[in-house]
């Protein structure tokens, strides 16, 4: 045994009656205390070679390269014995450190650890409905809350924060513009070349017009322009709130008096339900002008013809289905978003998760919505 001090670990060697050599080592093994521990060590193992030996790391504090090199050496000692060689009480750093060398070639070299039993079936189906059950309470909860915070708006409207609001909008309609436009001409251009090659075959040139006008104010345009607000503003909702919630600032204006929904919910939900609309317009208008691009220079249409035929084929009840429908869509983002965001808990990675989620539902609900509404309107229109 070495003297125990700051800088030097001690060991102690004992031997069975098998002669099995058991060697506990405590305190550092790390550079400032391998040298020593090699000089005095060694001599003594070498003398007499155990036929087996096992080496304990409960007590060692501190481990780094330096200490695995010591212990490679103590298994060499048994290069024809390899599976007699034995580390037990090993943490997680140290296996770490142990496998960059591959410590681990030796499937005996270490003791295995016990299974865990593997949860039965009905435990996981059990535990995954309770899950899902209790979300969908803290769902009907959250809902709840929400409109219980409309109405106390709609009675007193001093009570919404009207700056918050107005920021919202900005950060939602505005700044969306550019992006929604692109897309939307981007697909409206590849309706108009796609339709034509099949329309110019039969001189039905004009209908692209009344193609890629109906298909996008009826169809695409509120949905494409809710799946955009999804991805870059839903996003942005949860991972805000999820982060608030995270650092237990939600608490804190619990705390102080505030409602959570009033103060964070209820601005965001208004600002997406008035700009989503006028973005679907936007998006309708960018779509018709790039089925007009296609129009003129591939079809040898006039932009006035082109322009007067989208005219004729739109009517009024499609211009407001489309525009209803992009508010239901807006109040689904926004309302996904924000219960992700609360729901969130744990660490930074629950916010990831919660922007994650948020986004997926949301496109999850806009195509359910919409399919509904398909078949309302065609059964029921």
């Amino acid at each position: 045994m070495i003297a125990d001090n700051q800088l030097s670990p001690y060991y102690r060697i004992t031997t069975d009656a098998g002669g099995r050599l058991a060697i506990l080592f405590q305190g550092k093994l790390n550079v400032d205390t391998v040298s020593e521990i090699n000089d005095s060590l060694f001599p003594v193992i070498e003398n007499k070679l155990p036929p087996a030996m096992t080496v304990d790391l409960g007590g060692v504090t501190s481990l780094d390269d330096y200490g695995v090199f010591l212990l490679a050496k103590l298994k060499e000692l048994l290069p024809h014995r390899p599976e007699s060689f034995r580390i037990v009480n090993t943490e997680m750093h140290p296996r770490e450190l142990l496998a960059l060398i591959d410590f681990e070639t030796s499937a005996k070299c270490f003791i295995p650890e016990k299974k865990q039993k593997s949860v039965a079936l009905m435990v996981r189906l059990g535990s995954s409905t309770i899950s899902h059950f209790y979300s969908t309470r803290l769902m009907i909860a959250f809902m709840g809350s929400v409109c219980l915070a409309f109405v106390r708006v709609l009675r007193n409207p001093k009570s919404l924060r009207y700056d918050d609001t107005i920021k919202h909008m900005e950060k939602t309609g505005v700044d969306a513009i550019p992006i929604v436009a692109l897309i939307s001409f981007l697909l409206g251009f590849i309706m108009a070349f796609m339709s034509s090659m099949q329309l110019r075959q039969f001189g039905a040139n004009i209908y692209v017009a009344s193609l890629v006008a109906l298909a996008m104010v009826s169809e695409l345009g509120p949905i494409m322009t809710a799946i955009i607000v999804a991805g870059r503003t839903g996003s942005a909702y949860a991972a805000e709130i999820g982060t608030m919630k995270i650092y237990e600032e939600v608490d804190a204006l619990f705390s102080m008096g505030f409602d959570p929904t009033l103060f964070l919910v209820v601005p965001r939900m208004i600002a997406c339900i008035i700009v989503v609309p006028i973005l679907t317009l936007f998006s309708d208008i960018f779509a018709i002008a790039g089925g007009l691009v296609i129009g003129v220079l591939m079809l040898n249409l006039s932009p006035g013809s082109y322009i007067s035929q989208t005219i004729e084929t739109l009517q009024l009840t499609e211009i407001i289905w489309g525009f209803a429908k992009s508010i239901i869509f807006a109040t689904l983002v926004s309302w996904v978003a924000c219960l992700r965001g609360f729901q969130a808990s744990g660490g930074a990675v629950s916010v990831g998760n919660a922007a994650t989620s948020a986004v997926v539902s949301s496109i999850f609900l806009i195509i359910l919505f919409d399919s509904l509404f398909a078949v309302i309107r065609t059964y029921w229109g």
